[in-house]
């Protein structure tokens, strides 16, 4: 794996090929779970996918599974949320990175790139939102709340490189 810079990464896939041209994966990092949240082929519109466990004790086990969904999915990037306060990454951003570096570390996701995007409230927002349905079961109501807040930080880097793609394209 290997960090680009946010605009890197979608300048990057979008400057590939039609056959080389992939989709986006949104993470939400959790404590327990990491919420995954897919792009469309265009790159413009996220949608919940799925929740892994996180697997702290075997990290190689972790990294096959994301192997699995990149060649299933045609992933090309990962977009990871990453708490930021002010401008300067927060005290709870650590154990985010943490699980990047030690996905880097099993060279099992090489040729992956991946960026950093701010998530700031998007689990809380996600919350808001679900509160209505009254979701009486902590597992379902936790796995939908990992999934949707992976949207919003996929949907979030999306809308900002293509509007700032098009912004570019104009000038």
């Amino acid at each position: 794996m290997r960090y680009v810079k946010p605009l890197q990464l979608f300048q990057d896939l979008t400057n590939s090929t039609q056959n080389q041209r992939g989709r986006l994966l949104g993470l939400d990092v959790g404590e327990k779970y990491v919420g995954l949240a897919l792009s469309d082929f265009d790159n413009k519109i996220a949608s919940p996918f799925s929740v892994l466990v996180r697997k702290k004790s075997n990290i190689s086990l972790m990294a096959s599974d994301f192997q699995s969904l990149i060649s299933k999915y045609s992933l090309k990037g990962f977009v990871v949320g990453v708490p930021f306060d002010r401008h300067r990454v927060a005290a709870e951003a650590f154990p985010v990175k943490g699980l990047i570096d030690h996905l880097c570390r099993t060279k099992m996701l090489e040729g992956v790139k991946y960026t950093y995007w701010n998530e700031c409230f998007t689990s809380k927002n996600v919350e808001l939102l679900l509160k209505p349905l009254n979701l009486n079961k902590p597992v379902l109501s936790k796995t939908i709340l990992d999934k949707f807040a992976a949207v919003g930080i996929l949907q979030g880097y999306l809308d900002f490189v293509n509007r700032k793609m098009k912004l570019t394209a104009v000038e």
